[in-house]
Protein backbone atom coordinates (compact mmCIF):
# COMPACT_ATOMS: atom_id res chain seq x y z
CA UNK A 1 0.00 0.00 0.00
CA UNK A 2 2.81 2.39 0.93
CA UNK A 3 4.57 1.58 -2.35
CA UNK A 4 1.42 2.43 -4.33
CA UNK A 5 1.11 5.78 -2.54
CA UNK A 6 4.77 6.55 -3.24
CA UNK A 7 4.33 5.62 -6.92
CA UNK A 8 1.23 7.82 -7.15
CA UNK A 9 3.06 10.77 -5.58
CA UNK A 10 6.04 10.28 -7.89
CA UNK A 11 3.72 10.16 -10.90
CA UNK A 12 1.99 13.40 -9.83
CA UNK A 13 5.26 15.19 -9.08
CA UNK A 14 6.88 13.89 -12.26
CA UNK A 15 3.90 14.85 -14.39
CA UNK A 16 3.56 18.36 -13.00
CA UNK A 17 7.32 18.90 -12.85
CA UNK A 18 7.80 17.57 -16.37
CA UNK A 19 5.08 19.86 -17.73
CA UNK A 20 6.60 22.87 -15.95
CA UNK A 21 10.05 22.02 -17.30
CA UNK A 22 8.75 21.69 -20.87
CA UNK A 23 6.96 25.05 -20.75
CA UNK A 24 9.98 26.70 -19.12
CA UNK A 25 12.23 25.47 -21.95
CA UNK A 26 9.72 26.58 -24.60
CA UNK A 27 9.43 29.98 -22.95
CA UNK A 28 13.22 30.41 -22.93
CA UNK A 29 13.40 29.42 -26.60
CA UNK A 30 10.76 31.99 -27.54
CA UNK A 31 12.48 34.69 -25.48
CA UNK A 32 15.73 34.01 -27.33
CA UNK A 33 14.09 35.33 -30.49
CA UNK A 34 14.20 39.03 -31.23
CA UNK A 35 11.60 41.60 -32.12
CA UNK A 36 8.28 40.54 -33.59
CA UNK A 37 9.30 36.89 -33.89
CA UNK A 38 9.03 36.45 -30.13
CA UNK A 39 5.43 37.69 -30.13
CA UNK A 40 4.60 35.51 -33.11
CA UNK A 41 6.19 32.31 -31.84
CA UNK A 42 5.45 32.46 -28.09
CA UNK A 43 1.67 31.68 -28.35
CA UNK A 44 2.47 28.61 -30.47
CA UNK A 45 5.10 27.51 -27.98
CA UNK A 46 2.47 27.28 -25.24
CA UNK A 47 -0.37 26.02 -27.44
CA UNK A 48 1.86 23.58 -29.29
CA UNK A 49 1.89 20.74 -26.70
CA UNK A 50 -1.92 20.84 -26.43
CA UNK A 51 -2.31 20.84 -30.22
CA UNK A 52 0.12 17.95 -30.47
CA UNK A 53 -1.77 15.99 -27.80
CA UNK A 54 -5.08 16.58 -29.61
CA UNK A 55 -3.54 15.43 -32.89
CA UNK A 56 -2.00 12.28 -31.40
CA UNK A 57 -4.76 11.20 -29.03
CA UNK A 58 -7.89 12.48 -30.84
CA UNK A 59 -7.47 13.25 -34.54
CA UNK A 60 -5.18 10.34 -35.43
CA UNK A 61 -7.34 7.70 -33.63
CA UNK A 62 -10.47 9.13 -35.29
CA UNK A 63 -8.94 8.87 -38.76
CA UNK A 64 -7.64 5.36 -38.04
CA UNK A 65 -11.05 4.25 -36.75
CA UNK A 66 -12.73 5.60 -39.88
CA UNK A 67 -10.22 3.70 -42.00
CA UNK A 68 -10.73 0.45 -40.05
CA UNK A 69 -14.50 0.70 -40.44
CA UNK A 70 -14.08 -0.18 -44.12
CA UNK A 71 -11.85 -3.20 -43.36
CA UNK A 72 -12.51 -6.83 -42.48
CA UNK A 73 -12.38 -8.48 -39.05
CA UNK A 74 -8.58 -8.48 -38.84
CA UNK A 75 -8.17 -5.19 -40.78
CA UNK A 76 -6.09 -7.00 -43.40
CA UNK A 77 -8.19 -5.96 -46.40
CA UNK A 78 -10.94 -3.51 -47.26
CA UNK A 79 -14.57 -4.61 -47.65
CA UNK A 80 -16.14 -1.27 -48.58
CA UNK A 81 -19.46 -0.49 -46.88
CA UNK A 82 -20.16 -4.11 -45.93
CA UNK A 83 -19.65 -3.43 -42.21
CA UNK A 84 -22.28 -0.68 -42.28
CA UNK A 85 -24.69 -2.88 -44.26
CA UNK A 86 -24.25 -5.69 -41.72
CA UNK A 87 -24.56 -3.21 -38.89
CA UNK A 88 -28.00 -1.90 -39.82
CA UNK A 89 -29.15 -5.40 -40.80
CA UNK A 90 -28.32 -6.67 -37.31
CA UNK A 91 -31.39 -6.70 -35.00
CA UNK A 92 -29.19 -6.58 -31.89
CA UNK A 93 -27.60 -3.32 -33.08
CA UNK A 94 -31.01 -1.86 -33.94
CA UNK A 95 -32.12 -2.69 -30.39
CA UNK A 96 -29.01 -0.99 -28.98
CA UNK A 97 -29.62 2.03 -31.21
CA UNK A 98 -33.25 2.26 -30.07
CA UNK A 99 -32.17 2.08 -26.43
CA UNK A 100 -29.60 4.82 -27.00
CA UNK A 101 -32.32 7.03 -28.45
CA UNK A 102 -34.43 6.43 -25.34
CA UNK A 103 -31.48 7.37 -23.12
CA UNK A 104 -30.88 10.51 -25.19
CA UNK A 105 -34.52 11.59 -25.01
CA UNK A 106 -35.16 10.92 -21.33
CA UNK A 107 -31.97 11.23 -19.27
CA UNK A 108 -30.84 14.81 -20.12
CA UNK A 109 -34.36 16.23 -19.81
CA UNK A 110 -35.06 14.51 -16.49
CA UNK A 111 -31.61 15.40 -15.13
CA UNK A 112 -32.02 19.10 -15.94
CA UNK A 113 -35.61 19.07 -14.65
CA UNK A 114 -34.74 17.45 -11.33
CA UNK A 115 -31.60 19.57 -10.99
CA UNK A 116 -33.65 22.73 -11.48
CA UNK A 117 -36.31 21.58 -9.01
CA UNK A 118 -33.75 20.68 -6.35
CA UNK A 119 -31.87 23.96 -6.93
CA UNK A 120 -35.06 25.97 -6.37
CA UNK A 121 -36.09 24.04 -3.26
CA UNK A 122 -32.65 24.05 -1.62
CA UNK A 123 -32.19 27.78 -2.28
CA UNK A 124 -35.22 28.39 -0.04
CA UNK A 125 -33.60 26.67 2.94
CA UNK A 126 -31.55 28.34 5.61
CA UNK A 127 -27.82 28.62 4.77
CA UNK A 128 -26.76 25.70 6.97
CA UNK A 129 -29.58 23.46 5.72
CA UNK A 130 -28.89 24.49 2.14
CA UNK A 131 -25.21 23.52 2.34
CA UNK A 132 -25.95 20.17 3.99
CA UNK A 133 -28.71 19.30 1.53
CA UNK A 134 -26.65 20.23 -1.51
CA UNK A 135 -23.69 18.26 -0.19
CA UNK A 136 -25.81 15.12 0.23
CA UNK A 137 -27.37 15.48 -3.22
CA UNK A 138 -23.99 16.16 -4.84
CA UNK A 139 -22.27 13.16 -3.20
CA UNK A 140 -23.30 10.60 -5.90
CA UNK A 141 -21.33 12.72 -8.39
CA UNK A 142 -18.16 11.59 -6.62
CA UNK A 143 -19.03 7.91 -7.10
CA UNK A 144 -17.85 6.10 -10.21
CA UNK A 145 -20.46 4.74 -12.59
CA UNK A 146 -19.41 1.21 -11.70
CA UNK A 147 -19.85 1.96 -8.00
CA UNK A 148 -23.24 3.61 -8.60
CA UNK A 149 -24.39 0.64 -10.69
CA UNK A 150 -23.33 -1.74 -7.92
CA UNK A 151 -25.20 0.27 -5.28
CA UNK A 152 -28.42 0.27 -7.28
CA UNK A 153 -28.03 -3.42 -8.12
CA UNK A 154 -28.35 -4.18 -4.41
CA UNK A 155 -31.63 -2.26 -4.37
CA UNK A 156 -33.17 -4.12 -7.33
CA UNK A 157 -31.48 -7.49 -6.72
CA UNK A 158 -33.72 -10.50 -7.33
CA UNK A 159 -33.80 -13.99 -5.83
CA UNK A 160 -36.35 -16.68 -6.74
CA UNK A 161 -39.54 -16.82 -4.69
CA UNK A 162 -38.99 -18.65 -1.42
CA UNK A 163 -35.35 -17.59 -1.15
CA UNK A 164 -34.15 -14.77 1.13
CA UNK A 165 -34.28 -11.53 -0.81
CA UNK A 166 -31.03 -9.54 -0.82
CA UNK A 167 -32.56 -6.69 -2.82
CA UNK A 168 -34.01 -3.87 -0.76
CA UNK A 169 -37.08 -3.39 -2.95
CA UNK A 170 -37.97 -7.07 -3.19
CA UNK A 171 -37.44 -7.46 0.57
CA UNK A 172 -39.94 -4.63 1.08
CA UNK A 173 -42.40 -6.36 -1.26
CA UNK A 174 -42.01 -9.56 0.77
CA UNK A 175 -43.10 -7.72 3.92
CA UNK A 176 -46.44 -7.02 2.24
CA UNK A 177 -46.76 -10.58 0.95
CA UNK A 178 -45.90 -9.74 -2.66
CA UNK A 179 -43.83 -11.97 -4.91
CA UNK A 180 -40.34 -10.71 -5.81
CA UNK A 181 -39.87 -9.06 -9.20
CA UNK A 182 -36.88 -9.56 -11.49
CA UNK A 183 -36.60 -5.85 -12.16
CA UNK A 184 -33.65 -5.89 -14.55
CA UNK A 185 -35.09 -8.78 -16.55
CA UNK A 186 -38.45 -7.10 -17.13
CA UNK A 187 -38.29 -5.59 -20.62
CA UNK A 188 -42.00 -4.70 -20.77
CA UNK A 189 -42.23 -1.03 -21.71
CA UNK A 190 -38.42 -1.02 -21.39
CA UNK A 191 -38.74 -1.01 -17.59
CA UNK A 192 -35.25 -2.44 -17.11
CA UNK A 193 -33.72 0.25 -19.35
CA UNK A 194 -35.60 2.93 -17.41
CA UNK A 195 -34.20 1.56 -14.15
CA UNK A 196 -30.70 1.72 -15.61
CA UNK A 197 -31.33 5.35 -16.56
CA UNK A 198 -32.21 6.08 -12.92
CA UNK A 199 -28.61 5.27 -11.98
CA UNK A 200 -27.15 7.86 -14.34
CA UNK A 201 -29.76 10.44 -13.38
CA UNK A 202 -28.95 9.86 -9.70
CA UNK A 203 -25.27 10.60 -10.30
CA UNK A 204 -25.85 13.67 -12.49
CA UNK A 205 -28.64 15.53 -10.66
CA UNK A 206 -26.11 16.95 -8.16
CA UNK A 207 -23.99 18.36 -10.99
CA UNK A 208 -27.08 19.90 -12.58
CA UNK A 209 -28.23 21.30 -9.25
CA UNK A 210 -24.92 23.04 -8.47
CA UNK A 211 -24.70 24.84 -11.83
CA UNK A 212 -28.37 25.80 -11.96
CA UNK A 213 -28.35 26.97 -8.34
CA UNK A 214 -25.39 29.24 -9.10
CA UNK A 215 -27.19 30.59 -12.17
CA UNK A 216 -30.37 31.28 -10.17
CA UNK A 217 -28.42 33.12 -7.47
CA UNK A 218 -26.79 35.25 -10.19
CA UNK A 219 -30.16 36.51 -11.44
CA UNK A 220 -30.34 40.24 -10.55
CA UNK A 221 -32.72 40.74 -7.66
CA UNK A 222 -34.04 43.99 -9.13
CA UNK A 223 -35.53 42.14 -12.12
CA UNK A 224 -37.38 39.81 -9.76
CA UNK A 225 -38.60 42.73 -7.63
CA UNK A 226 -39.76 44.55 -10.76
CA UNK A 227 -41.86 41.53 -11.67
CA UNK A 228 -43.41 41.43 -8.20
CA UNK A 229 -44.20 45.16 -8.38
CA UNK A 230 -45.97 44.54 -11.70
CA UNK A 231 -48.16 41.95 -9.97
CA UNK A 232 -46.55 38.78 -11.31
CA UNK A 233 -46.92 35.65 -9.17
CA UNK A 234 -44.03 33.38 -8.21
CA UNK A 235 -44.74 30.96 -11.06
CA UNK A 236 -44.82 33.76 -13.63
CA UNK A 237 -41.62 35.26 -12.19
CA UNK A 238 -39.91 31.90 -12.49
CA UNK A 239 -41.04 31.15 -16.06
CA UNK A 240 -40.78 34.68 -17.49
CA UNK A 241 -37.87 36.22 -15.55
CA UNK A 242 -35.64 33.56 -14.01
CA UNK A 243 -35.73 30.84 -16.69
CA UNK A 244 -34.80 33.17 -19.59
CA UNK A 245 -31.80 34.43 -17.62
CA UNK A 246 -30.54 30.94 -16.73
CA UNK A 247 -31.39 29.39 -20.11
CA UNK A 248 -27.75 29.37 -21.21
CA UNK A 249 -26.75 27.36 -18.14
CA UNK A 250 -29.65 24.96 -18.68
CA UNK A 251 -28.51 24.35 -22.26
CA UNK A 252 -24.92 23.80 -21.12
CA UNK A 253 -25.97 21.24 -18.51
CA UNK A 254 -28.27 19.54 -21.02
CA UNK A 255 -25.54 19.20 -23.65
CA UNK A 256 -22.95 18.00 -21.13
CA UNK A 257 -25.27 15.27 -19.85
CA UNK A 258 -26.32 14.43 -23.42
CA UNK A 259 -22.73 13.80 -24.50
CA UNK A 260 -22.23 11.53 -21.49
CA UNK A 261 -25.44 9.66 -22.30
CA UNK A 262 -24.46 9.02 -25.91
CA UNK A 263 -21.37 7.10 -24.82
CA UNK A 264 -22.94 5.32 -21.82
CA UNK A 265 -21.34 1.92 -21.24
CA UNK A 266 -20.31 1.00 -17.71
CA UNK A 267 -23.77 1.07 -16.09
CA UNK A 268 -25.23 -1.34 -18.65
CA UNK A 269 -22.10 -3.50 -18.63
CA UNK A 270 -22.07 -3.92 -14.85
CA UNK A 271 -25.80 -4.49 -14.28
CA UNK A 272 -27.12 -6.48 -17.26
CA UNK A 273 -24.19 -6.77 -19.69
CA UNK A 274 -26.64 -5.78 -22.42
CA UNK A 275 -29.03 -8.64 -21.74
CA UNK A 276 -32.84 -8.51 -21.68
CA UNK A 277 -33.01 -5.85 -24.43
CA UNK A 278 -30.96 -3.29 -22.48
CA UNK A 279 -27.95 -3.11 -24.80
CA UNK A 280 -26.51 0.24 -25.89
CA UNK A 281 -24.07 1.21 -28.62
CA UNK A 282 -21.08 1.65 -26.30
CA UNK A 283 -21.42 -1.82 -24.79
CA UNK A 284 -22.09 -3.33 -28.22
CA UNK A 285 -18.81 -1.89 -29.46
CA UNK A 286 -16.97 -3.40 -26.49
CA UNK A 287 -18.46 -6.82 -27.23
CA UNK A 288 -17.55 -6.74 -30.90
CA UNK A 289 -13.99 -5.57 -30.28
CA UNK A 290 -12.91 -7.49 -27.18
CA UNK A 291 -15.19 -10.55 -27.24
CA UNK A 292 -15.58 -11.33 -30.95
CA UNK A 293 -12.36 -9.60 -32.12
CA UNK A 294 -14.28 -8.07 -35.02
CA UNK A 295 -12.17 -4.95 -35.56
CA UNK A 296 -13.83 -3.59 -38.69
CA UNK A 297 -17.37 -4.10 -37.41
CA UNK A 298 -16.49 -2.51 -34.05
CA UNK A 299 -14.90 0.47 -35.80
CA UNK A 300 -18.06 1.04 -37.84
CA UNK A 301 -20.07 1.22 -34.59
CA UNK A 302 -17.73 3.92 -33.30
CA UNK A 303 -18.04 5.86 -36.55
CA UNK A 304 -21.83 5.81 -36.24
CA UNK A 305 -21.48 7.17 -32.69
CA UNK A 306 -19.06 9.89 -33.85
CA UNK A 307 -21.43 10.94 -36.64
CA UNK A 308 -24.31 11.11 -34.15
CA UNK A 309 -22.38 13.30 -31.71
CA UNK A 310 -21.05 15.80 -34.29
CA UNK A 311 -24.30 17.85 -34.53
CA UNK A 312 -24.36 18.12 -30.72
CA UNK A 313 -20.79 19.41 -30.66
CA UNK A 314 -21.51 21.91 -33.45
CA UNK A 315 -24.53 23.23 -31.58
CA UNK A 316 -22.50 23.48 -28.36
CA UNK A 317 -19.76 25.51 -30.06
CA UNK A 318 -22.31 27.85 -31.64
CA UNK A 319 -24.09 28.23 -28.31
CA UNK A 320 -20.87 29.19 -26.54
CA UNK A 321 -20.00 31.68 -29.28
CA UNK A 322 -23.46 33.25 -29.05
CA UNK A 323 -23.07 33.58 -25.28
CA UNK A 324 -19.67 35.24 -25.69
CA UNK A 325 -21.07 37.71 -28.20
CA UNK A 326 -24.01 38.46 -25.90
CA UNK A 327 -21.59 39.40 -23.14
Amino acid sequence: MALKIVNALLAIIGGIGGAMLIFWILNKLSESLKGRWEDRVKPWMFAGPAILAIAVFLIYPAITTLQYSFANDQTTSYVGFQNYIDLFSDPTFRTALFNNVLWIILVPVITVGFGLLVAILTDRLRPRGEKLTKTIIFLPMAISMVGAATIWSTIFSFQPAGSPQTGLLNAALGIFGKDPVSWYQTSTLRLNSLLLMVILIWTQVGYSMVLLSSAIKAVPEDTVEAGRIDGAGERRIFTSIIVPQIWGTMVTVFITVLIGVMKVFDIVYVVTNGGFNTDVIGRRFYDELFTFRNNGYAASIVVILMIAIIPVLIYQVRHFRAEELAR
